[in-house]
């Protein structure tokens, strides 16, 4: 930029020569239109101008973030004094010559100045990416589903190398996935693979072996394995497996133009973290399993069948808890009576799960030969007492003959039933002292359930919310049940479908004379 013609031509000459493009302007103002609008890779200027001065252009070309980083060369044939360039450096320029300047020395201090830059832009680029890497990363593991994860994964990847970008994986249910992103709007959208895609994209990368791959693909090649794939050039990508045996998590974009070496290796960190948190997910998807699996087998396999008594259950595991909880229930039948009993065991771990067991069988036991619900509780509070230290834990128990409707009703710390009949829905009064804290003697309350009577018992995992009084959300249970459906079955799904996923593990029994 300079306002004499022949200096312009002459300084625009020189650049020409040493290859580079140039884009000439005749007053400041102008230049600066310019600069914001092309983004150059270099700003030569003049100090004297007619609008304003080449000093005052530098500091706005600095000031603005979007160009900031432009370096700029100004060059004077009126201001040559110490003191003119030593104004021009500390408002902004990255280097000042005096004129007359010589041809090489020109060049030279250009493609100085060029190469600074060009260090800086790789410097600010590879920071860019790295942040973003540790963003995807983050965003990765914080994904619940192997949906969500491989969405966050592609669109990461095309945002972060601006291309387009492409996933594949196989979770544990067996059902291939692959998501695509194409930039500007990197949004991840799915799309069909070849069943043996993956596989065969393993057996020519890494064959059985963990390990982590990068490779390039020809688009012919890569169209045989993704029929659907919507590609204008070669394939690179990077294969990961953390553990031989295990399915591989392929990630990748298009080749063109070539990925340099901080892109490649920024591809090859997305797959590793891609392929750890498909690894994490998959792990607890599996444990989340095997505590379903094993805390289901310590609940009842069955509800006897009672003469004059319908009964409905739920147990409905915590939405986020992979460990096994505590909370049981129990149906007996003894002769021609009943017992219900429901629990919880503080706490979630295998200890947990442990005692829910041993208070389950105690329990049992103690309904051998005379049965009397005060004797079970005090003994149940034995034993945790003495073997269990430090635990403890709620139950209720209730013993009903459904012939004639009479029903015991033994409470230890537990939430008290709620009674729907007789044109009233109300809690019973509050139990005794909880399990496994101090010796106590427990009360048996005297009840008649009438026909077409319900009781419903639940453990605190229904109704507990963190911003809720526990009093509120108890007479919502008791607003709900003001009108019970014909099939208890529907009562309870309704419920549970109220309060929606749980924190804590809900366990619920209710049941109607008839």
């Amino acid at each position: 930029m300079d306002d004499t013609p022949t200096k312009l031509y002459i300084l625009s000459s020189w650049l020409r020569r040493s290859g580079h493009q140039v884009v000439q302007a005749t007053g400041g103002l102008e230049a600066l239109v310019k600069v914001r609008e092309l983004r150059p890779d270099l700003v030569v200027l003049d100090v004297r101008l007619p609008d304003i001065s080449g000093y005052e252009l530098c500091e706005q070309i600095k000031a603005d973030p979007s160009t900031s980083s432009i370096p700029v060369i100004q060059i004077s044939g009126a201001a040559i004094t110490p003191a003119d360039r030593a104004q021009g450096l500390e408002r902004g320029a990255d280097a000042y010559l005096a004129e007359p300047v010589e041809p090489d020395e020109f060049a030279a201090t250009v493609e100085a100045t060029l190469r600074y830059y060009r260090a800086r832009q790789r410097a600010e680029r590879m920071a860019e990416r790295l942040a973003a890497l540790t963003e995807i990363t983050l965003a990765m593991n914080s994904a619940d589903t192997f949906d969500a994860l491989l969405i966050t994964a592609v669109e990461g990847a095309a945002r972060t190398l601006g291309r387009r970008a492409g996933a594949l994986a196989l979770p544990p249910d067996g059902r291939i996935r692959r998501f695509t992103a194409v930039p500007p709007e990197n949004i991840a959208v799915p799309s069909p693979a070849a069943p043996d895609a993956l596989l065969t994209l393993s057996r020519m990368s890494l064959g059985k072996a963990a390990g982590t791959e990068v490779f390039t693909l020809p688009a012919v090649d890569w169209v045989k394995l993704l029929p659907e794939a919507d590609l204008r050039g070669d394939v690179s990508g990077v294969i990961c497996r953390t553990k031989a045996g295990r399915p591989a998590v392929y990630l990748g974009t298009e080749a063109l133009p070539p990925l340099d070496g901080d892109e490649l290796n920024i591809l090859r960190q997305l797959g590793q973290a891609l392929a750890l948190s498909v690894d994490a997910l998959r792990a607890y998807a599996e444990e989340h399993a095997i505590a379903l699996t094993l805390q289901r087998s310590l609940l009842p396999s069955r509800i006897p069948e009672t003469p004059g008594l319908v009964i409905s259950w739920r147990y409905q595991p915590a939405v986020d808890n992979i460990e096994v909880g505590g909370d049981f229930y129990e149906v007996l039948r003894l002769g021609d009576r009943v017992l219900l009993a429901i629990g919880d065991v503080q706490g979630h771990s295998l200890l947990a799960a442990t005692v829910m067991a041993e208070l389950r069988h105690a329990l049992r036991a103690s309904l051998i030969g005379a049965v009397d619900l005060g004797a079970s509780m005090a003994l149940l509070n034995d034993v945790l007492r003495r073997y269990h230290p430090g635990m403890t834990a709620t139950v209720c128990l209730v013993l009903l003959h459904p012939e004639t409707g009479e029903m015991q009703v033994a409470n230890a710390g537990h939430i008290p039933l709620l009674l729907i009949g007789d044109s009233e829905t109300r809690y019973h009064r509050l139990g005794d002292l909880l399990l496994g804290v101090a010796e106590e003697t427990y009360r048996v309350d005297q009840l008649t359930l009438p026909v077409e009577g319900v009781v419903l018992m639940f453990t605190d995992g229904l109704i507990e919310d963190r911003d809720k009084l526990l009093d509120e959300s108890l007479e919502v249970v008791r607003q709900l049940a003001e009108i019970v459906e014909a099939d208890l079955e529907l009562f309870c799904d309704r419920l549970i479908e109220h309060f929606g996923a749980r924190e804590d593990d809900v366990a619920l029994v209710a049941f109607r004379r008839v």
